[in-house]
Parts: C-alpha cells; structure tokens; sequence
C-alpha cells in the first residue's frame, strides 16, 4: 500500500522585508501547501501601538482547499514570524459577517476587543422623547469633556490588554487627528443632550465621507438607566438623516453588554470584530 503523502503548510515570502522611516515593518507572504500556492497574506506591525504588535491582513485561502486547516496553519506561522519581529502582541480584524473566520480566531485563543457595527438609516429622522433637545457643545464645556474622554477612551483600551503607555498615547493621537479643529472640525457634531433643562449627556458624531459614525455617546453618570443613552442615538440618527446620510456606524468594546443590547435594539448589526492575542 502507498504512503498518503504529508501536506506541509509553509508562509514563503513574495517581497523583501519593507521597513518605513518609522521602522514599521511589513512583509506579504504566499500561503504554500507542498510549494503549491492556495492563499496569501500580510503581516506588518502596527501603525499605531508601534514595533512590538503585529497585525495580519488580507489573511485568505483559495476556495479549493478551504476547510482544511490551512488557514490555521497560515495563522501560527504569522506569529512566529512576528515574534522573529520582537512583537509581543498580534492583532487581526475579522469581517462581521464571517462565521469561520471568527471561529478560527477564536480557537487561536485571539480575544475579541470591540466590534463596528453599522445601521441602515430611515428616511425619516426620528422625533426625540418629549422634553429632550440636543444643543450645540460650548467651548466651555469642550476642555473639561475632552480631557475626561481621553481619561476614559485609554482607559477601555488599558482594560483589553493594551499596555498603559501605548494606550494613553493612541488616546492622544486619535483625538488630536479627528478633532484638529476642536468643535470647529469640519463635518463634525459635537453635542449636549438636555432634558427638561438639564444636561444628561453628550455625542460626539461625524459626518465626514459617505457613512456618519458615532465616536462616543455618553449618558452622564447621575442620570443613567433613565433612557439617555437610547435618546443621545436617536439624536445621532436625526443629525446623520438631517445631513443626507443613508448609514450610520460606530464601535462598541466587548464586555460592554448595556451598550451592545442598546445597539442591537435599536437594529444595528456587526459588521467587523478586532481581536488580538498576546505572544508569549
């Protein structure tokens, strides 16, 4: 009887190492069974957390010899290579609509971090509840409320794994390049909720492109579990249909339950998951 030949799964390089001036590095590579190409992926570190964490992209087998583990192996063989790297961390973004993708990282022991999530918008705006009105933020009220959503913004990522420093300064970044205007940044919202004169809380929405999106919406502390939160949405949903939008997006972090069941009552659906794993 004949030997049922052994299928080895290899990573084999399409391109020299790239390196940019800020030192990230990148390299695409051809997923090989037995030298025969069936897929492709990239792996590079990240833009923002820097050197130490890897990200993998365009991770894709071709549908012939799907089902077979190649992907896995293709996977495992990106972390050692990223560890060949000095990186301690490696993080990928799964579509909200692939169920083997996610099954696969997840048995890789990847770890959700936060998922998007998008809505397709009524034509019509919808009305708010009687006595609640969304207003225009102040400067005066712009310092305080920046200096508090960066506290918490790297403070959610502080409490998924990310490192504090890397954290703080992705925190930092990321506002700096989203609002460089502050509340006068173009196609930016940035408003409080009232209710029956009272401020109950604030959203921070964007309408830059074809999609609005929601970048935080927060209910004060000492008036949560009233509806605001349900209300702040629905003001982000009349400002994006006010502005010609058809579709409205925005994240939420895993583990965050209330959020995530506020969204999805409200018909927003994944549309992508970041996960990520620590290299030991």
């Amino acid at each position: 009887m004949g030997r049922t030949p052994v299928m080895t799964t290899t990573l084999r390089p399409t391109e020299p190492l790239q390196r940019d001036a800020d030192g990230m590095l990148s390299r695409h590579f051809q997923v090989c069974v037995n030298s025969r190409p069936v897929g492709a992926i990239h792996l590079a570190t990240h833009p923002l957390f820097g050197p130490t964490v890897a990200r993998i992209s365009d991770l894709s087998i071709e549908e012939p010899d799907r089902g077979r583990g190649r992907g896995a192996v293709a996977a495992l063989a990106a972390e050692e290579v990223a560890r060949g790297w000095g990186c301690t961390r490696i993080e990928t973004m799964v579509p909200g609509g692939s169920g083997p993708a996610l099954r696969l990282a997840t048995a890789l022991g990847y770890v959700q971090r936060n998922r998007g999530m998008e809505k397709q918008l009524p034509a019509t705006a919808p009305e708010l509840p009687a006595g609640s009105h969304g207003r225009p933020m102040t400067e005066a009220e712009y310092g305080p409320w920046m200096e508090a959503s960066n506290v918490h913004y790297a403070q959610s990522w502080i409490d998924r794994g990310v490192p504090e420093d890397q954290a703080r300064a992705k925190a930092v970044n990321d506002m700096a390049k989203l609002l460089p205007q502050g509340l006068a940044t173009e196609h930016t919202l940035i408003s409080v909720l009232e209710h029956e004169g009272t401020r109950v809380g604030t959203l921070w929405l964007s309408l830059a492109g074809e999609q609005a999106y929601v970048y935080d919406v927060e209910a004060d502390a000492r008036f949560r579990g009233r509806g605001h939160g349900r209300t702040l949405m629905l003001l982000a949903e009349a400002q994006s249909v006010a502005a010609g939008k058809r579709t409205i997006g925005l994240n939420v972090f895993a583990d965050n339950t209330p959020a995530e069941r506020l969204y999805e009552s409200l018909g927003y659906l994944p549309v992508s998951y970041s996960m990520y794993k620590n290299l030991l």
